[in-house]
């Protein structure tokens, strides 16, 4: 059983912030604080304090909020190391490989580069809990905002090779609009039709859809199946190489 309690708070029109708590410890981790208050409000009322906060890479809507997080509550700032400049009140810059202690409970940082050029997830191995903020989607991944193509397909290649019950808890909720497009280039994949049908439910209920499974995502997202022979035959893609599918449908996917 483990100690971690993961809870999602939803802030702006679609982030969410990830709170991490062992129960051990009563250490607290915040992965991404796209605001302040919200998250603040969100931690008290659970009676707990955030002692670290985790940032997988600079962009606002995954750092706006830590100034306001360390004044409330003291917390460490981690980061990648060649973003270290870039994170508000960073204290610690990591790189792949690197662990991270909360409480009893450890994260590994690794390296995901493709949406930005040093961004860095976060993985409680034991815990089989993954924090990949924007590389990974359900049923989807990021854009390419300074990586390459092929960075973001080899990033993607080291997350599928993970256990495959690893909980995926991405940053935002685009799983409906993503399963629009993953059926637009995998229309017979039966695996992706039910997951589609619950993402849709879910919504329809107000709730998140997330967190996914590796597996799930291995069997559904077109991002991730690019060396699959019978996936890029579908596409007239069969003789690309696997980083070539993977920038040809997430170019398409850029003009959905």
């Amino acid at each position: 059983m483990s100690n971690l309690d993961v809870r999602m708070v939803p802030v702006l029109s679609d982030n969410y912030v990830h709170l991490i708590h062992d129960t051990f410890s009563g250490k607290t981790a915040c992965v991404d604080p796209a605001v302040g208050g919200p998250v603040i409000d969100a931690v008290r009322d659970l009676g707990w304090e955030i002692s670290h906060v985790l940032i997988t890479h600079p962009h606002y809507d995954h750092t706006d909020g830590v100034p306001d997080i360390v004044e409330a509550f003291g917390a460490e700032v981690y980061g990648s190391r060649r973003d270290y400049g870039q994170i508000p009140k960073c204290d610690h810059g990591v790189m792949q490989g690197d662990l991270i202690e909360l409480g009893k409970s450890i994260a590994k940082v690794l390296e995901v580069p493709g949406h930005t050029v040093h961004h860095i997830a976060y993985y409680f191995e034991q815990e089989r809990l993954l924090f990949p903020g924007d590389t990974l989607f359900s049923l989807g991944c990021g854009r390419l905002f300074g990586g390459t193509a092929e960075q973001m397909w080899s990033s993607l290649k080291k997350l599928r090779a993970l256990p495959a019950d690893t909980q995926v808890y991405c940053a935002h909720e685009y799983t409906n609009a993503n399963a629009d497009f993953a059926l637009s280039v995998d229309p017979d994949n039966a695996d992706l039709k039910a997951r589609a049908d619950e993402v849709q439910s879910l919504r329809e209920q107000g709730l998140p859809t997330l967190p996914s499974t590796l597996d799930s995502e291995a069997r559904c997202n077109p991002f991730l199946r690019c060396d699959i022979p019978a996936f890029k035959a579908s596409l007239d893609l069969g003789e690309r190489e696997a980083e070539q599918v993977f920038a040809e449908i997430r170019r398409r996917k850029d003009h959905f």
